[in-house]
């Protein structure tokens, strides 16, 4: 145990899991609230949405394809941090296409789960996926906007959000909004896409983000600002200790942060 910054710092080997519980005051916009997909005088969160219906025919294939379906370890990794919590009503938030809603579903089983989204044309092909796999009676899908859900204080054992937070317009306001519908006690885990911070990876990750995924992004997606956005969206988020304090700020303790595959993915756990 040592003392790092204003907090505290329990690290392992490995990909270094770290626990914080006294944290600074964060005040302003964050850098990736600014930063939207296209050059319109539009909110953020109706470019999002946009965007996502764009390139939703693509999305599945490109996010596999692009991350050499490591994707599919994280999600799995963050599902994993709940089984000892056997949630029994969950909430996907951010749920895109409903992979991670299915693997939550397939592998916690809880008696619902709902899937939100701000893109209508993500969650049709979900429902189409969860409609095939058989998990329509414990899988619904729900437009939401994640800054208001729509769903009563405490209704939650369990949130989850794979590779969406990112894409907040207020990234304050939507953890606040997980915290006020997750039950006390409930757990919210997360994965997203971050920044190695170590070399080589880091200047690696670099190159590849900048040159590689937007080119193949427009290639594939056929959106020429999608990936480009993504891309600045990973490079502009906070991430580690850093969001340590947001989700102190926004009320959860416990927080605490692993970072996966040489830092390219941070999973994040905290509790209500």
């Amino acid at each position: 145990m040592r003392s790092h910054g204003e907090g505290l710092e329990e690290a392992t080997t490995g990909n270094h899991f770290h626990t914080f519980s006294i944290f600074p005051k964060l005040k302003g916009m964050y850098q990736q609230e600014k930063i939207t997909p296209y050059s319109n005088n539009e909110k953020k969160s109706q470019q999002v949405e946009e965007m996502f219906d764009n390139i939703a025919p693509t999305y599945d294939t490109l996010n596999h394809r692009l991350s050499w379906n490591i994707d599919k370890m994280w999600r799995n990794r963050a599902i994993n941090a709940l089984q000892p919590y056997h949630p029994q009503r969950m909430l996907d938030i951010a749920t895109g296409t409903g992979d991670f809603a299915i693997l939550a579903a397939r592998k916690l089983q809880p008696k619902q789960l709902i899937g939100a989204d701000i893109s209508e044309e993500m969650m049709r092909i979900g429902a189409q996926k969860v409609k095939t796999l058989g998990l329509d009676s414990v899988i619904s899908f729900a437009k939401e906007d994640c800054l208001a859900l729509s769903f009563p204080d405490d209704s939650f054992d369990a949130v989850t959000a794979a590779f969406g937070i990112r894409n907040f317009e207020n990234l304050d306001q939507g953890l606040k909004e997980i915290h006020r519908v997750l039950k006390p006690g409930g757990h919210l885990s997360i994965v997203e896409l971050t920044t190695p911070v170590t070399f080589p990876m880091k200047q690696l990750f670099t190159i590849y983000s900048n040159t590689v995924l937007p080119l193949y992004g427009r290639m594939i997606s056929k959106d020429r600002s999608a990936y480009e956005y993504l891309t600045k969206t990973i490079e502009a988020f906070p991430q580690g200790e850093e969001m340590m304090r947001i989700f102190n700020k926004a009320g959860f303790a416990n927080a605490s942060f692993r970072r996966l595959t040489f830092g390219i993915c941070t999973m994040y756990l905290a509790e209500k």
